[in-house]
């Protein structure tokens, strides 16, 4: 086959993703190459790619180049809504993740904000890219290359390594700051939490608990109990501190 040239411009924050930092990249290929698998080798998950543009036209990640193109490629963030803006690649709005293991106390801030988190530290890659495929939930990580898998549909890739910092991103990415529901989920198994009346579990109380707490929130999963404790006031400090970082956002 005639070799032939992809001239590959990234917008948005897509050049985080490259060596160089620049955000066009230019390619000399000799055989037939989806442009997925071009993306991608240039260190750009395709779950990161909300629209792609061939020669101006808009184009899935299934096709196929065999001769010189010019393409675009935008996330989903890429103020670029007048363009195509019924036939994007991503999902806009997730409410159901699943978490690798290095990411635990993400997990904990998103449970406690009310988000659905699957989360297993022990879990493997396959693992993880099965739940994100059987229960539709987006797979959020540090790890580029699982999010390369083809069977991962969903997914985003975190930009920071501090949690604070991690849960915004979340937030902001998948439009999640008016669903949140903070308590309503165990932090620990994240099931939803039920009411419990004090007598059904009072033998799992502290004594001084028992005396100067009446309103109670039991897990129906793992039975752990919550109450706002003297811990409550640092819980809610975490919340107010979130919902500050995202003040008049939808």
């Amino acid at each position: 086959m005639t070799p032939f040239a992809v001239e590959l411009t990234f917008h948005g924050d897509l050049p985080f993703f490259l060596k160089s930092k620049t955000s066009k990249i230019k390619r000399r290929l000799s055989e037939r190459t989806s442009v997925k698998d071009v993306i991608e080798a240039c260190g750009v998950p395709h779950t990161e790619v909300d629209l792609i543009l061939i020669g101006g036209e808009r184009a899935d990640f299934g096709a196929i180049l065999t001769q010189d193109v010019v393409i675009d490629a935008y996330p989903p963030s890429a103020p670029c809504s007048t363009l195509f803006p019924e036939d994007r690649l991503q999902v806009s709005r997730i409410e159901r993740f699943v978490a690798d293991g290095h990411l635990g106390k993400l997990v904990r801030d998103l449970r406690l904000l009310g988000i659905d988190v699957a989360y297993d530290p022990t879990a493997e890659d396959r693992q993880l890219v099965e739940t994100a495929a059987a229960e539709n939930r987006a797979l959020l990580t540090r790890d580029r290359r699982l999010l390369m898998q083809r069977a991962v549909r969903h997914g985003y890739y975190l930009r920071s390594q501090e949690p604070l910092e991690q849960t915004i991103e979340v937030l902001r990415r998948f439009s999640l700051s008016r669903k949140l529901e903070p308590y309503s989920r165990c932090l620990r198994c994240n099931a939803l939490l039920q009411a419990a009346e004090k007598s059904e579990i009072i033998e799992q109380l502290e004594p001084l608990t028992k005396i100067y707490y009446e309103k109670f929130r039991r897990c129906p999963d793992c039975g752990q109990v919550y109450w706002s404790g003297s811990h409550f006031a640092k819980l809610q400090k975490r919340v107010e501190l979130i919902r500050s970082q995202l003040k008049g956002e939808n």
